[in-house]
């Protein structure tokens, strides 16, 4: 029974990395992310990913370097242990959304500086404006979800 539930485990963590990876994500950052979801702790070791996902250590070391620099997951060590473990906090999501309101300053700060640059008369400058403007509404907008989401979650 236990080899059976590792199977259907094995296949969804297969299964939904592919569709995260057709989004866009890297496919072995899609595996180990999906595999940290799918872990009742949230949390592995690189070498328990390793062995999981039946790939090389390096793999697993790419994968999470990209996940953490995207807040999907963060490094941690207990006091005692000697090695680093991963994890996806139960909000993952939420935590990655709302860290993008960084990029979007980001974005917008430069956006700003190529429309004036290129002038909003012309037809450039326009559509770099309309970008810009565009992600001012995007961020306003997800923090209105956001909180929408926190009052849904406190209800539940």
């Amino acid at each position: 029974m236990t080899d059976s539930k590792d199977d259907d485990v094995a296949r969804f963590v297969e299964r939904f990395a592919l569709l995260l990876s057709e989004a866009g994500m890297a496919r072995m950052p899609a595996r180990v992310f999906t595999r940290l979801l799918a872990t009742d702790s949230g949390r592995m070791t690189a070498a328990e990913l390793a062995e999981a996902l039946d790939v090389s250590p390096a793999a697993i070391s790419g994968a999470v370097r990209y996940l953490d620099q995207v807040h999907l997951i963060h490094k941690g060590r207990e006091p005692g242990e000697r090695r680093d473990h991963y994890a996806v906090d139960d909000n993952t999501w939420l935590e990655a959304i709302t860290n993008r309101d960084k990029l979007y300053d980001a974005w917008n700060s430069a956006l700003t500086d190529g429309a004036e640059a290129l002038g909003t008369d012309s037809r450039a400058g326009k559509r770099i404006d309309d970008t810009r403007r565009f992600f001012l509404f995007l961020k306003a907008e997800t923090a209105a979800m956001q909180e929408k989401w926190r009052a849904q979650e406190a209800a539940r």
